[in-house]
């Protein structure tokens, strides 16, 4: 993994985010093996689903606060 931390600890969205940058990073380069490129494109769709569940999970509270029912 990217940045060494277990996917048992809750990382916050803006940690997922910073460890996704860095996997792109590392795929931009190019100069990483296959078998590493794919290992860390996997992470990345994990970490992508990751910040997809936070940011529907802010948009919830956000709407229950405003009084609208999400969409």
């Amino acid at each position: 993994m990217i940045n060494g931390d277990t996917m048992n600890e809750k990382m916050t969205f803006e940690q997922n985010m910073e460890s996704l940058g860095k996997i792109v990073s590392e795929l931009e380069k190019g100069d990483i093996p296959l078998e590493k490129a794919v290992e860390l494109y996997g992470e990345g769709l994990k970490l992508t689903a990751e910040c997809r569940r936070q940011l529907d999970e802010a948009k919830i509270k956000i709407t229950e606060v405003g009084g609208n029912k999400p969409q």
